[in-house]
């Protein structure tokens, strides 16, 4: 358990603070302050991942088996509840990807309803191209995102 003790002078105050400077390495910009966004992060928990992301993306998958109609109200369903964990978890830790994926997946959401209303035409692959979008674009905005700005922003 570390210890925390008041500087006995400012000249101590100092040499302490030169010594933290050159003993511990800097963290990178876009990770400083980061250990309480860190642990509301439900992106970072396997567990809120799992039942925020994972289980959806499941439901999905196994929607591509049923009937097309009820297959665009799953893949509806799960691409909001997806974009919405992705805007909250954006506002509660400042999740850099959230940001990005959220108003991605609710897009698709609107995307997957038109598709499935008969709305839009996509072919005979438009259910493959719809869930190819939804990888891909989610894929490169979550690595691209955290790349540039780092895992949490300010």
């Amino acid at each position: 358990m570390a210890t925390c003790r008041a500087p006995r002078s400012r000249k101590h105050a100092r040499a302490a603070a030169l010594h933290r400077a050159v003993a511990e390495p800097a963290l990178p910009e876009s990770r400083s302050g980061c250990t309480q966004s860190g642990a509301r992060d439900w992106a970072g928990n396997w567990r809120s991942f799992s039942l925020l992301w994972v289980l959806p993306a499941g439901a999905m998958v196994a929607a591509l088996f049923i009937e097309p109609r009820a297959r665009g109200v799953v893949w509806t369903a799960m691409l909001l509840s997806m974009g919405g964990a992705c805007f909250a978890n954006a506002r509660r830790c400042n999740r850099t990807h959230c940001r990005f994926t959220g108003p991605i997946f609710i897009l698709m959401a609107a995307i997957v309803a038109a598709y499935a209303g008969g709305m839009l035409a996509l072919g005979l692959h438009g259910w493959s191209i719809l869930a190819g979008a939804t990888l891909v674009g989610t894929t490169v905005l979550w690595w691209g995102s955290e790349r540039l700005w780092g895992r949490f922003t300010r």
